[in-house]
């Protein structure tokens, strides 16, 4: 078995033996070949994940549309007297958790991307998550990550000669206790996770010796080198975060995506040259009391939302007070849409296509798309239809946020994708 298919076959991935406010970190990086335009900007990416298919219909409301809205999900609808109102955009508005998110918009520093999709869209969460994750078509199974065969791209020789000082610092963290598919390149992934370095170390030491010549000597070697590159990186975010002594007092308190983005906030304004970081939250799979029965603009959606939207406010706050705002930009996603009927359980099945938020204080604000088209009469299979194939953000944001070549984004997209005017 050669190295790059034992590292593709292999799930896990090494995780950094540092911790920050109880979060761990894991760490991506290569070798440049474009190095020079890669780091000519200091632009970063924040992906937040929205983990179980987040309702975009009850998250921005058609008010165009509100009576075929509401009679759709009468058990779930936002009342029409409280849906936020946007600035320029009347026809649209936003569930009523969402205010941190209304006053980034109306400030020009956030902006909505309509009906997300992919053709043929899948509803198994594991398989929709892959495809988003992959950024593969639904009926092709692909092994690494959109973000991966990017770095790959500007780093392709990882891990020799890594770090050093052009790139001392890791192309892209995660913070969570999982690595993300959407980091696996195609020249090396992460092989194993680990909790503590020194375990790992511990279970290497167990073998009789490590010889490369046999069948799994150059795997171990190779999974060796990368526990030392991850230990070694370990060193430069402590650095970093140990530059940034005060930070907003804004973050709301038990909000876990809070947590996670005032450490990103931290490592950006203390110096890391790291492109792209990840966070997740969930769980947006509201099968059942997706609302309050006595209060539709309540419940389980309602909170999940709002952790979101004062996270993000939070997050932004804070990286302009720390002079990095400019920097920054930022996204949500989630595996799928929900369907346009609710359900008898007071909740929304998987769907199709739902909206993006992204924001920062260098994005075009605004609503890319229409609002989605409800039919008279819905029936529980109907769902919103893709107006935005999401591997178009993807070319946006690598093109003309990360600054990769137009002939480089197709081919890590796998083909060519319109961009979406939204840098």
């Amino acid at each position: 078995m050669k190295r790059r298919d034992f590292l593709t076959n292999t799930a896990a991935g090494i995780i950094l033996p540092l911790l920050l406010d109880g979060f761990s970190f894991k760490a991506l990086a290569g070798s440049p070949q474009k190095l020079e335009q890669y780091l000519s900007n200091d632009h970063v990416l924040v992906l937040i994940q929205l983990n179980g298919g987040n309702d975009g219909l009850n998250t921005v409301i058609p008010m165009d549309q509100y009576s075929a809205y509401q009679a759709s999900r009468s058990n779930i609808a936002i009342p029409e007297n409280k849906v936020l109102p946007l600035n320029g955009f009347d026809h649209t508005g936003l569930h009523p958790s969402l205010t941190a998110i209304q006053h980034l918009f109306n400030e020009g520093k956030s902006g909505i991307v309509q009906a997300v999709g992919y053709p043929n869209p899948n509803f198994s969460h594991f398989r929709a998550t892959d495809i988003w994750m992959t950024a593969s078509d639904s009926n092709k199974i692909v092994s690494t990550g959109w973000a991966g065969r990017y770095l790959d791209k500007v780093y392709p020789d990882f891990p020799k000669d890594y770090p050093n000082t052009a790139m001392p610092d890791p192309l892209a963290i995660q913070v969570g206790s999982v690595i993300s598919t959407t980091f696996q390149g195609p020249a090396f992934i992460m092989g194993l996770a680990i909790s503590n370095p020194s375990s790992f170390y511990n279970m290497l030491d167990d073998k009789p010796g490590i010889d490369a010549s046999t069948r799994w000597g150059e795997q171990l070697a190779y999974i060796e080198t990368m526990a030392i590159k991850t230990d070694q990186y370990a060193g430069v975010i402590k650095k970093a975060a140990l530059k940034v002594s005060k930070q907003s007092d804004k973050y709301p308190a038990k909000n876990p995506l809070a947590d996670q983005l005032k450490i990103v906030a931290r490592l950006i304004a203390g110096g890391l040259k790291t492109k792209i970081y990840m966070v997740n939250t969930g769980s947006f799979d509201t099968h059942s009391k997706q609302a309050d029965t006595m209060d539709n603009t309540k419940g389980t959606h309602a909170m999940l939302l709002e952790r979101v939207s004062s996270a993000v406010a939070a997050f932004m706050d804070d990286i302009n007070v720390l002079g990095a705002g400019d920097r920054v930009m930022g996204m949500t996603f989630s595996e799928f849409g929900r369907r346009i009927k609710s359900n008898a359980s007071g909740g929304t099945d998987h769907g199709a296509a739902a909206p993006v938020i992204y924001f920062g204080n260098k994005v075009k604000s605004g609503i890319i798309g229409n609002n989605p088209l409800l039919p008279t009469n819905t029936t529980p299979n109907d769902n919103i239809t893709m107006q935005y194939d999401f591997r178009s953000l993807y070319a946006t944001v690598m093109q003309q946020w990360l600054l990769l070549d137009a002939a480089d984004v197709q081919q890590v997209l796998g083909g060519k994708f319109p961009l979406i005017d939204v840098v």
